[in-house]
């Protein structure tokens, strides 16, 4: 599902434009995202927990001319599932 779909979703389940819901799920994708600037970490429960993970300097390899090169470190976005969204998979 992409987020035109999940935006058809909302709009169709709570009865209202797709304008509405473009809105909605735009303002809930953003609260996650400061969520994750500000906390490091947005808890919703039963569904899920994003946080940010930070990850180490590594050595590795260019795939096509095999020279060994330095990667950086970065922060990225980790999602661990919570119980009631593994529960109805």
């Amino acid at each position: 599902m992409n987020k035109s779909q999940l935006v058809e979703l909302v709009a169709t389940e709570i009865g209202t434009s797709r304008v509405k819901a473009e809105f909605v799920v735009g303002t809930v994708l953003g609260a996650i995202a400061k969520g994750l600037r500000k906390d490091r970490a947005v808890s919703v429960v039963g569904f899920g927990t994003f946080a940010v993970r930070h990850r180490k300097a590594r050595m590795g390899r260019n795939p096509k001319t095999g020279e060994a090169i330095r990667i950086e470190a970065s922060r990225t976005v980790n999602f661990r599932a919570g119980r009631g969204l593994r529960a109805s998979i």
